[in-house]
């Protein structure tokens, strides 16, 4: 069994910007190499003939189509607008130029 090595947990808090405790890089490592055993038991699965699924059951989409249909007019829209100036809505600056 490979365990997963203090220097490769301090090379990923490294490369994520993490910084870590002596007793959290160890339990980190434990944790991850308990992880490595799990998906080295489900490697040895045999999944012959069993084809590739993203879900246990089949989903199916069932969001509404996507049809046009009539909405607000823009005089409408913009009568409860706080600030409107012309057909557009008046927002306040956010970023500086």
């Amino acid at each position: 069994m490979a365990e997963i090595s203090l220097a490769e947990v301090e090379h990923v808090a490294l490369l994520a910007r993490l910084h870590f405790s002596d007793a959290e890089k160890q339990k980190i490592a434990s944790d991850l190499t308990a992880v490595l055993e799990h998906f080295r038991a489900l490697q040895a699965v045999d999944t012959t003939g069993v084809p590739p699924t993203a879900h246990a059951v089949p989903r199916e989409n069932v969001l509404r189509e996507d049809v046009a249909r009539p909405s607000l007019r823009r005089e409408e829209a913009l009568a409860e607008a706080p600030d409107a100036r012309d057909e557009f809505f008046v927002v306040p600056r956010v970023v500086d130029t």
